[in-house]
């Protein structure tokens, strides 16, 4: 009984295995066809015919983004969406450029394990467990630092001077989630009695918060 029971764990164990993990692919390449209107998990693979050098070119990050807003840092992304022949691949890049006292606010990347390396500069970074526990650590030109998949992280400016980063995902298109843009700029709005609960506070200070984040009219 006891032997037929571990060849039941076994077989589950394994099958589970494979369907928990990315499939292997089926050909050498997927050119996202973005074009297409077609809804998958992904994009359409582009005609083979048709795939050129450009789209497994791109050359954004060679230099520091342009920092416009009032947290004082700039993502710029070379995901899937920026080069089409990452489709399937499972990675992308990000640089991320970083004034002085700028922050990467709190945010999470529902898809995908983040790795940095510090290109210039010096920042504190962390991130924050299931069980509440803030894991940091201050990081310098040459240092990398990983942000598991998922979990709650920022970055942090504390220098005198500008600071960059590469930083590496295991998906083609990560996400980024926000944690308080999220939750005060959403549309339709989160309700005010939602977040007046949670953050105990009150509705003025939620008007505050959504006034100060909102999206700036050009």
């Amino acid at each position: 009984m006891a032997a037929m029971v571990s060849a039941y764990l076994f077989v589950f164990l394994a099958l589970f295995g494979m369907v928990a993990s990315d499939p292997d692919l089926l050909q050498d390449l997927c050119v996202a066809n973005k074009a297409a209107g077609v809804k998958v998990n992904g994009f359409p693979c582009k005609d083979e015919a048709n795939v050129t050098e450009a789209d497994f070119f791109f050359s954004g990050l060679a230099n520091p983004g342009v920092i416009n807003n009032s947290v004082g840092s700039v993502v710029t992304g070379a995901n899937v969406e920026k080069i089409p022949g990452l489709n399937t691949l499972g990675v992308s890049l990000a640089r991320i450029d970083y004034q002085p006292g700028g922050l990467n606010p709190p945010h999470t990347h529902p898809r995908a394990t983040e790795i940095i390396f510090v290109l210039d500069g010096e920042l504190d970074v962390g991130f924050i467990t299931t069980s509440n526990k803030l894991i940091s650590k201050s990081v310098k030109k040459g240092d990398i630092f990983v942000f598991p998949k998922g979990l709650v992280h920022f970055q942090k400016n504390n220098g005198e001077k500008p600071a960059s980063v590469i930083a590496g995902f295991n998906s083609q298109l990560p996400g980024t989630q926000s944690i308080a843009v999220t939750l005060f700029t959403s549309t339709p709005p989160v309700p005010d009695n939602v977040l007046t609960k949670a953050f105990q506070i009150g509705t003025k200070e939620v008007d505050k918060i959504k006034n100060k984040l909102a999206p700036k009219k050009s």
